[in-house]
């Protein structure tokens, strides 16, 4: 028993150096799974390495799965991060932002890419990569089973990286994977370029390995190495430490214990490569550690030359002791050959553990004037402008931004001189950021909705020569120097006359009052609409009808709810105040004519949902009644432009009111009305799946998209992702697309991709965690750690108390909360089979609510459950809620 135990301690201790050995070693690591869920992480099986979803890197392209028969299990050992990409077909150049670990030293990036007839077509694509403004490589295939993996090494001087992939008009632009590592250790890699040019991999051998290709723990860098060999070769290996050299190139211990040496001792040990352009300039680092234990007479000394000219030596190795030489200058030639002999007075032949081939690749891009880059995301920001603006404004220069132009010059920095934004949404004042775009000699704002007046700023953009304000609301005068240009014919000005006083002073306009006139006949009109509707919401329409009302794949048609967007305009003040943004669009705060406050959504063309999930959410919202779901007022389907329009919920969301700093605003709920607020939740959910017929899925359950009104009183709300069915076997509906927010969606659901109502129910009991512990569904520290992780965890170290939120300051009954916990444990439970339904939820937590206030009991009545008219809205609006809707969560 005494031996047990003291084996188990030093299993424990062995596996606690590991993974603090493990965690050393990705130290400034970045690896990023592109085309997986969001805020997803997993650790790859073969290379340990931990693995994160490209949400935080990128907002742009559609994530997508390769072909099966690219897939596990046909192709059994491919790498998790291939059987994902993210593809681009809209933009001509989409850029990962990635922020530099550790500023002015060398990184290693790595792209991957596995095409596998991803789209159906079948078809190989090619584009170009950059790493910010310059060019790394073009992006070609052989077969569409063919995984391609580049590397380059890059001196990253300011603390973003830009991964840019170009469409070229060849096919669209995708990637697999993207990771970046950070070089820290000496002056290695070095050219006689310094930090103009960077390194592209050309080839990086094992030498004689006994392996395959492979990536291993003990390489800092996460090198990708080959197996290389010949049969004029023998191996040479050890299984005794190497020490790793001074140099910093540090080659993992299965690469540099082994080495290679010539069969004929008197033969030189060679190699050799045809580089693709001959004019590609080439630097080798070349591996050494001697693996044999010599005699004492014995000695290993050769020389290195490359095409018969002399490269380095004599050059004895030492043993066990890695050793890494390279080339000062580079290599350029039609042919490359390296060979390494033996000295006269050698006794033994010339040995190698390992290579490295890299090609220069010179900088020759210039960036964008770094005040004029910092200016114009300053605009974007300000005006939340979704066009496609990532990476550097000017470079590459056939790619620069749309809406702008630049001037490039061989010994300055491109400058921007042109800026349209014409017809772009713009509301607000004129940005100040515009005062630093001082090359400008074209500024276009026209047809926004602009207002403030003409800032002084303008008069210092000595080169501009265009500057067109029309169609904006601006008011007041105009800058002297400007109208002084204007009449001199050095400058074009455009302006509304109406809005823009042309002198130094302005005459003070007169208010007109606008009264308010109503006459017999639009009373008359507003009393039948009133009286249709309330006949409307008295009415239970039939099966038939609601099937109709959600039948997928017509247009909203419905009048008595419908909006123009020039009311959208008068309700919202031409967009006046944005009190949220979700992956529809913006949403604003507007007010009808009879004062009731209401939220609008609006579709943004960049949006990541878009025109199909607007139909959805439109058509069930003028279909379904309950107190517990966010009322919809009407919808906006006008030329394109699409708005939702509901009421307004005072308090905002729920995830709001349980983020860490809720209880800095005096916000922090008590346990009783976290108990109501999920009581309100669940009864909202138990009528969609049991009182509407036929049932509706939410699909999107989370504490963002549960609203509270003044009274703190909680709705459902954000339908678009939500199923209808229509049958009520609700659990035979399989569907081939799987969509939620990562972190609530369920894992069975994922993984069989059978929809039904307790999918909504694991979403549910997640919410019920978060109500308990106060933690998010995905916790983000060193790891991100999903919710039922975390309490599992603590749970183990035999406290129930380290789960319950701190910020109740034990203000609660412990029972009611324990119930809770169970209740919540209950729903999120796999498989599916052991969750509760929604009605025994609801009457659980009532009985929770009991045990806080016992003299309450009856507080909860059940409300009958009918479909009647219109009503609900979305969560989004106030939640700044950057929750990714993704499919899938987990693979």
């Amino acid at each position: 028993m005494l031996i047990s135990k003291r084996l188990f301690v030093f299993l424990m201790l062995y596996l606690a150096l590991t993974i603090l050995a493990h965690g050393q070693q990705q130290r400034g690591f970045v690896s990023i799974d592109c085309g997986g869920p969001e805020n997803f992480e997993y650790t790859d099986d073969t290379t340990k390495i931990k693995y994160g979803t490209d949400g935080a890197y990128i907002n742009k392209g559609v994530n997508r799965n390769v072909s099966s028969e690219y897939n596990y299990p046909k192709v059994p050992n491919l790498p998790q991060p291939l059987s994902d990409l993210r593809s681009f077909p809209e933009g001509e150049r989409n850029c990962y932002k990635i922020k530099s670990p550790i500023r002015n030293s060398l990184h290693l990036i790595r792209a991957s890419f596995l095409y596998g007839n991803y789209d159906g077509e079948n078809k190989l694509p090619e584009f170009d990569l950059y790493v910010d403004v310059n060019f790394w490589s073009s992006v070609t295939f052989r077969n569409a089973s063919e995984q391609l993996v580049m590397e380059i090494i890059s001196l990253k001087v300011s603390e973003d990286i830009n991964v840019c992939l170009v469409n070229k008009g060849l096919g669209i632009p995708f990637i697999s994977a993207l990771e970046l590592r950070p070089i820290i250790q000496g002056s290695i890699y070095t050219t006689e370029f310094g930090s103009s040019a960077s390194l592209l991999l050309f080839k990086r051998w094992d030498i004689a390995s006994l392996n395959e290709s492979g990536r291993y723990e003990d390489d800092n860098y996460d090198r990708i190495w080959s197996p290389y060999g010949s049969s004029s070769w023998e191996t040479l290996e050890t299984s005794s430490a190497i020490n790793g050299n001074n140099s910093g190139y540090n080659a993992p211990f299965e690469v540099i214990r082994t080495a290679a040496r010539p069969k004929n001792e008197s033969a030189p040990l060679e190699f050799s490569w045809k580089p693709n352009d001959p004019n590609s300039k080439f630097y080798v680092y070349l591996y050494f550690a001697e693996v044999e234990k010599l005699q004492k007479k014995q000695l290993r000394k050769f020389n290195i030359s490359w095409n018969g000219t002399p490269l380095f030596g004599p050059f004895v190795p030492s043993y066990l002791q890695a050793t890494t030489v390279s080339n000062s200058k580079s290599l350029v030639g039609n042919k490359h050959q390296i060979s390494i002999s033996r000295t006269g007075d050698s006794a033994l032949p010339p040995i190698l553990n390992a290579v490295e081939i890299y090609v220069v690749r010179q900088l020759d891009a210039i960036p964008t004037f770094e005040q004029e880059v910092d200016a114009i995301m300053n605009v974007k920001a300000t005006y939340v402008i979704q066009r496609n603006w990532v990476g550097d404004p000017c470079e590459p220069k056939d790619y620069s931004w749309d809406g702008l132009e630049c001037n490039y010059s061989n010994s300055l920095p491109p400058r921007i001189i042109s800026l349209n934004l014409s017809s772009s949404s713009l509301s607000g004042v004129i940005a100040s950021a515009i005062s630093n775009l001082l090359s400008l000699e074209s500024l276009d704002l026209s047809n926004n909705s602009l207002t403030g007046s003409i800032p002084q700023f303008l008069e210092d953009f000595k080169s501009l020569k265009v500057l067109n304000l029309k169609g904006n609301h601006l008011s007041g005068s105009v800058p002297g120097h400007l109208l002084e240009r204007s009449r001199a014919g050095l400058l074009t000005l455009s302006l509304d006359d109406q809005n823009i006083c042309g002198s130094s002073t302005c005459k003070k306009k007169k208010n007109i009052a606008v009264p308010i006139a109503v006459s017999i006949s639009s009373v008359l009109v507003l009393l039948i609409a009133f009286a249709l509707i309330w006949k409307l919401r008295r009415k239970k329409p039939s099966d038939k009808e609601i099937e109709k009302a959600n039948k997928g794949g017509r247009t909203v048609a419905s009048k008595k709810w419908q909006y123009s967007y020039e009311e959208v305009l008068e309700i919202t003040n031409n967009f006046e105040m944005a009190i949220g943004k979700g992956g529809f669009g913006i949403v604003y705060r507007g007010e009808l004519k009879d004062r009731n406050q209401v939220a609008v959504k609006m579709l943004s063309p960049s949006s990541s949902q878009g025109p199909k999930e607007f139909q959805t959410e439109a058509e069930l919202l003028m279909t379904v009644h309950h107190r517990n779901l966010v009322s919809f007022i009407g919808y906006c389907d006008d030329d394109n432009k699409m708005a939702l329009i509901y009421e307004y919920m005072a308090n905002g969301n729920l995830k709001n009111y349980l983020s860490v700093d809720a209880d800095k605003n005096s916000n922090t709920l008590t346990w009783q009305k976290r108990l109501e607020i999920a009581i309100d939740a669940a009864q909202g959910l138990e009528y969609l799946h049991h009182g509407c017929k036929p049932p509706i899925i939410h699909r999107d359950v989370k504490t963002a998209n549960i609203l509270l009104n003044e009274n703190l009183e909680a709705k459902i709300a954000d339908f678009g992702l939500s199923k209808v069915f229509k049958n009520d076997n609700t659990n035979a509906n399989a569907e081939s697309e799987v969509m939620g927010t990562t972190g609530y969606l369920d894992p069975e659901y994922y993984k069989l991709r059978n929809l039904n109502e307790k999918s909504d129910i694991y979403s549910f009991g997640i919410v019920i965690l978060e109500l308990v512990t106060g933690q998010p569904a995905v916790i983000k520290g060193e790891e991100l750690v999903h919710i039922t992780a975390w309490v599992t965890y603590e749970l183990k170290r035999g406290d129930f108390s380290r789960i319950v939120d701190p910020r109740l300051e034990g203000q609660f009954n412990a029972g009611s909360v324990q119930k809770a916990f169970e209740i919540a444990m209950a729903c999120s439970s796999s498989p599916s089979i052991h969750r509760p339904t929604l009605n025994f939820v609801v009457q659980e937590l009532k009985k929770c609510l009991e045990m806080e206030l016992p003299s309450q009991s009856d507080r909860f009545e059940v409300v009958p459950r009918q479909i009647s008219c219109e009503i609900y809205s979305s969560s989004e609006p106030y939640s700044y809620d950057t929750d990714s809707i993704t499919s899938p969560f987990a693979r």
